[in-house]
């Protein structure tokens, strides 16, 4: 087991290079300036500082960035540095201002964040295949999904790789490009995405390329340069190719023929405990990647106990995420080792955890059950839903958003 020197705040970076470099998409990459900087402080002032007037009207501006009315929570929603009951209650409240239509329209994104992890902790895995139908893809492929002589995918991709954040409309941008337009592999998109979003969740952004690609339902987000004129005309004017735009037109390929996958309409979701369900007495508080801020149910029950965090090992040689990624999770640890005292590992959960009892705050992913059921689990929370999953349907969300809304 490899035990790593307690991060620190102004140090992130280098000592990301030095213990975790190794296991980056590119160690030797210039990681640029992340869109969010980790932290429950940072977290907590973004929250204060929410405003959300005018954002029915402007979520979807992709340029100019200051005209831009996405707020950019989502890392911290992501590691649950914010729960979705907290920012539901910001803006219930009204202290995140913001007109009747503002808030409904952000709180409909915050429901869409909760019913991508209820459909992840119904199907898991199997939302890497297409769960609805099979998705649209061009016949002839492209030689490069993204071509870099479009300034529109060129500046989007920058912003991705340098900032490790992007607009929702931006992201469907190159989902619908790299599979609709271009004939790749939407999993092999999905994935590059995924390594590069400070707020990568194999929930949020697996179903958002199927969403995009028709596999959900069934309608395909047609990428074309009529968005791009909407959104962002600078980069058209300025585009190498403004008298000869490769997608001018609508894309052809059309979301392709029925899947039954049964347990979209019904069936029992990965939930956790409703209560806490203590079975001995915890030696330390185990904090996952799902839960890293200061009122992690298991932190705040246990204020007394060290905590420990596992940067796994054989999952990050897997994935091969970006430095950014990890140096905002490292951040978020050094930010928290302010408080507690914190020891974090580098090696497999199991292995690390070994001898040790812990209390956690359950995760809706699998990976924290296959963890957890090699883990001496001690004390195990309930994860804060915004609404608890039930049997019921997720076949789509606008279904599964009229039922929780009853």
């Amino acid at each position: 087991m490899t035990t790593l020197p307690t991060p620190e705040f102004d140090g992130a970076e280098d000592w990301v290079r030095r213990h975790l470099g190794g296991l980056t998409c590119d160690p030797d990459d210039d990681w640029g300036e992340p869109a969010r900087r980790g932290g429950q402080r940072a977290a907590d002032a973004a929250l204060a500082g929410l405003d959300i007037e005018g954002y029915a009207r402007t979520r979807s501006v992709v340029h100019p960035p200051g005209r831009r009315g996405a707020t950019a929570l989502s890392p911290y929603i992501r590691h649950g540095l914010l729960t979705l009951p907290e920012v539901a209650a910001a803006v219930n409240n009204g202290s995140a201002g913001g007109s009747d239509k503002d808030r409904t329209r952000y709180l409909d994104e915050l429901r869409w964040q909760e019913y991508c992890r209820h459909l992840y902790a119904r199907v898991g895995t199997a939302n890497r295949r297409a769960l609805r139908r099979e998705p649209a893809r061009a016949t002839e492929a492209w030689s490069h999904p993204l071509p870099s002589d479009m300034e529109c995918l060129k500046q989007v991709t920058d912003e991705l790789t340098s900032s490790g954040w992007l607009v929702n409309q931006t992201r469907m941008w190159l989902a619908s490009q790299w599979t609709v337009r271009a004939g790749h592999d939407w999993t092999d998109g999905e994935d590059w995405m995924f390594r590069h979003l400070l707020d990568g969740s194999r929930a949020a952004n697996r179903f958002g390329w199927q969403w995009t690609t028709g596999a959900m339902t069934g309608k395909v987000y047609g990428f074309s340069r009529w968005q791009v004129d909407k959104r962002a005309s600078a980069w058209c004017r300025r585009c190498e190719l403004n008298d000869r735009c490769p997608i001018e037109d609508w894309p052809a390929a059309e979301a392709g023929p029925k899947l039954d996958d049964g347990r979209l309409k019904r069936g029992e979701a990965n939930a956790g405990p409703a209560t806490a369900e203590i079975t001995g007495s915890p030696e330390a508080v185990w904090i996952t990647a799902e839960s890293l801020g200061h009122r992690d149910p298991a932190l705040v029950a246990h204020p007394d106990l060290p905590v420990v965090f596992v940067f796994d090992r054989p999952l990050l040689a897997r994935l091969r995420l970006s430095g950014k990624r990890l140096r905002f999770l490292t951040e978020t640890l050094a930010d928290l080792a302010r408080q507690r005292s914190l020891t974090v590992h580098l090696d497999s959960v199991p292995d690390a955890l070994a001898g040790l009892a812990v209390a956690v705050t359950f995760a809706p992913v699998p990976g924290y059950t296959r963890r957890r059921a090699a883990t001496d689990v001690a004390a195990e929370y309930p994860y804060p839903w915004l609404k608890r999953p039930d049997e019921g349907t997720v076949t789509s969300f606008s279904a599964w958003n009229r039922r929780m809304s009853d």
